[in-house]
């Protein structure tokens, strides 16, 4: 995993499509689409203070709330690719990221957008960030608010009618 570059969204290792997720098309299964996004903000979580080690020693994990996936180049068996992951904003109890996924040849395969929950596992139920979680949420929100808002943010989804 790599830490935050100073002037771009933060990066995950790259990862490889496997075999077991290519399907009758030939392609990535729209689910594995998830898993890669899922994998790529997980290797990235260390920066917000979030992860496996913060689950089992405070008791308090994340829950994704809506993620928004737009497919937009096929990848295939064997395909390595990376994440960038974006903080568009964040409260005490959430925060609103974009993630890239691209291919080692540089171009977009898709991109996806979540509200995550900041979750206190005892209940489970929403609760505040601790301050320490807060404030590298507050560094890495000021870093990327520097970034342009990428262009799929908040896209509405619908058949577009000719008049």
């Amino acid at each position: 995993m790599t830490d935050m570059p100073a002037a771009g969204p933060a990066l995950s290792d790259w990862m490889t499509v496997r075999p077991e997720w290519i399907d009758f098309n030939g392609h990535l299964n729209m689910a594995y689409y998830n898993v890669l996004f899922d994998e790529g903000i997980d290797d990235i979580y260390h920066l917000m203070g979030f992860g496996a080690e913060y689950a089992r020693t405070r008791g308090m994990t994340t829950y994704v709330a809506d993620f928004r996936v737009r497919y937009l180049r096929e990848l295939h068996d064997g395909d390595r690719v990376r994440c960038s992951v974006q903080l568009l904003d964040h409260d005490a109890k959430r925060f609103h990221s974009f993630q890239e996924l691209y291919h080692e040849d540089g171009w977009l395969a898709a991109t996806g957008e979540a509200l995550t929950l900041h979750i206190d596992m005892s209940g489970p139920r929403v609760a505040p960030m601790p301050d320490d979680i807060a404030a590298k949420m507050a560094v890495l929100q000021t870093a990327h608010d520097k970034l342009p808002r990428p262009a799929g943010v908040g896209l509405p989804m619908g058949i577009v009618r000719k008049g």
